[in-house]
């Protein structure tokens, strides 16, 4: 395949960015996209050019690190993260455009790198439960019903890429905010701080500059892990009965 890539290069936070062309030639179509990336990027540093700066980390699409815009889409045309999608998901000769997250909470680093550091503190104000020191319980302690376990597992498979933030016209983090809320406050070990959680995280992900959510579900489209948006209905009930609970 010989296809050409446009890639947003930006040499810093403050710097002005643009979409710079690269010809590409000789991939292979059982490439995955960034070892496409990686091939150009050998070429431009032999060549003496700064590489392309994208973030990456297990490749195995479970870490949540890697993460562009491919052709105005989040990960690309496939529902995966970028380091699973494969070049044959591309025709020969295609033009392809690479950008960044576009976000206001997630501000560029330099050219396709962004800082989702946003999301680290959202998790911060009550991703959390309490835990008592000592031996771990045994695990039939705390019997959970097969159908809570099961939304609380759906939920906590959200990976924090900001897939759902790069798609949502609105730049929410609704999606990514109710996994969290939600994980946890589907078992018992997450009811102490249920209601602060909800608080905590949602008034977080407001101060950060996050958009609010008008149900428009791009985020799930786009959602490696397809989290549900009913999981967005589950944060706004916790939402609603903690700021309840706070007015008795």
């Amino acid at each position: 395949m010989n296809i050409t890539v446009r890639v947003w290069r930006q040499p810093h936070a403050d710097a002005e960015g643009q979409m710079v062309s690269y010809e590409v030639p000789d991939v292979s179509e059982h490439m995955s996209f960034l070892e496409m990336l990686d091939v150009l990027n050998e070429r431009l540093t032999m060549e003496g050019d700064d590489p392309i700066a994208f973030d990456h980390d297990c490749r195995e699409g479970i870490c949540g690190s890697c993460g562009v815009v491919i052709n105005g889409v989040a990960h690309g045309p496939q529902q995966t993260t970028t380091c699973q999608l494969h070049m044959r998901s591309f025709a020969d000769g295609a033009v392809i455009d690479i950008e960044p997250w576009r976000a206001e909470a997630f501000p560029v680093i330099k050219d396709l790198i962004v800082d989702r550091s946003a999301f680290d503190r959202i998790i911060q104000a009550g991703g959390f439960i309490s835990a008592p020191t000592g031996t771990a319980p045994d695990a039939h302690a705390a019997p959970i019903p097969k159908n809570q376990a099961d939304h609380a597992f759906d939920a906590a498979t959200c990976i924090g890429c900001g897939a759902c933030v790069a798609a949502c016209p609105n730049g929410s983090a609704m999606l990514f905010t109710a996994a969290k809320i939600t994980h946890l406050g589907m078992l018992p070990q997450g009811q102490p701080e249920r209601d602060s959680r909800a608080l905590g995280m949602v008034g977080q992900q407001d101060e950060e500059g996050f958009g609010g959510c008008t149900n428009i579900g791009e985020c799930t489209a786009v959602c490696p892990k397809g989290i549900p948006l009913e999981t967005i209905s589950r944060l706004n009930r916790d939402l609603l009965g903690a700021m309840l609970h706070g007015s008795r």
